[in-house]
């Protein structure tokens, strides 16, 4: 059984303002712990639910903010664009790593772009759901899997399912767009089950010449997501991986000016202005796959890291994020 579905904000949107005319009328509709099953219209094992409480509060907040997020596709990356080797086989190693999380699991990864690591979850998950808060990424990842994974556009501040239907949810390089990480985390509470986890990767903001993306909010370290996941009531393992000492010599020479261009806002901003600098830095630019592929990489497991301390050793920080 695939997990249960809330209703889509859209779909209800129209019902609470027809009915919610007095505040008692709201409770008379949505009683007891505030869910509601709709099941008119359900089919199988899907029953539209709606929790007043938390959906209301969107109609008041959420609207205004959803509605210029075309955006994020100007810095994701697609399939048949112009990109990094290195690129690649980090895309890669992190959704070979979240696999070993999803053996028989029920699965949903969030911000999923163009879903280039899909197809590795969907051959270990029980069940695998996708989505993205930017429509033309979503048709991009639904036109290539098609019937195979159900993708759809989703709001990682109110993800669209049942209490404690998921056993692993994932959130790669997107943590930092997040309009509140706390929100999102109270979201992950609700919706996995007990044991269920939480993985992440990010890019190391600790690293000198760390360079954030144009439209990012918040970046954390290993600290800060160590103190904000415990505060939650989740147990935190983290990793290292790409170390920097192990990239080109090339690159290595240029860390300094580019922390320097950073430091002067200079670094380009669109992703044609990243496709030269990307050129400059790494040599031969490769083409990104629709989907990474069994064997892409020759795996090896990422370095532990210690939770309380700043690492300034690799590119990419993971997080696996355990809810007691």
């Amino acid at each position: 059984m695939e997990p249960v579905l809330r209703q889509p904000f859209e779909k209800y949107e129209a019902l609470i303002r027809e009915k919610a005319h007095a505040r008692s009328r709201v409770l008379d509709l949505f009683c007891g712990d505030g869910l509601h099953s709709l099941t008119a219209g359900a089919t199988g094992s899907e029953i539209w639910g709606v929790d007043i409480a938390h959906h209301s509060l969107l109609l008041a907040t959420r609207r205004a903010s959803l509605k210029n997020i075309s955006y994020f596709s100007t810095v994701t990356e697609l399939a048949n664009d112009d990109v990094s080797r290195e690129q690649v086989e980090r895309l890669a190693h992190r959704y070979y790593w979240a696999r070993e999380y999803c053996s028989n699991k029920d699965v949903l990864e969030v911000a999923c772009g163009a879903g280039q690591g899909l197809g590795l979850l969907l051959e270990r998950a029980k069940t695998l759901r996708a989505g993205d808060i930017t429509s033309s990424l979503v048709e991009s990842a639904r036109k290539h899997y098609g019937d195979r994974i159900r993708i759809e556009v989703m709001d990682a501040m109110a993800l669209p399912f049942g209490d404690r239907c998921l056993d692993v949810i994932i959130l790669f390089e997107a943590i930092y767009y997040l309009p509140s990480t706390p929100q999102f985390l109270d979201e992950c509470q609700r919706v996995l089950r007990p044991g269920g986890r939480v993985l992440v990767v990010t890019a190391n903001k600790d690293l000198f010449d760390f360079n954030p993306s144009p439209f990012s909010r918040r970046y954390y370290g290993v600290v800060e997501l160590d103190e904000l996941f415990r505060s939650r009531g989740f147990s935190c393992e983290f990793f290292g991986q790409t170390p920097v000492d192990a990239v080109s010599l090339r690159q290595r020479v240029l860390r300094p000016i580019k922390a320097v261009i950073v430091r002067l806002n200079l670094m380009p901003k669109t992703m044609a202005g990243k496709k030269l600098l990307k050129r400059f830095v790494f040599g031969n630019l490769v083409r990104m796959p629709a989907e990474i592929k069994q064997g892409a990489i020759s795996y090896t497991p990422p370095v532990p890291l210690r939770p309380g301390k700043p690492d300034h050793l690799f590119k990419v920080i993971y997080l696996c994020a355990t809810l007691a």
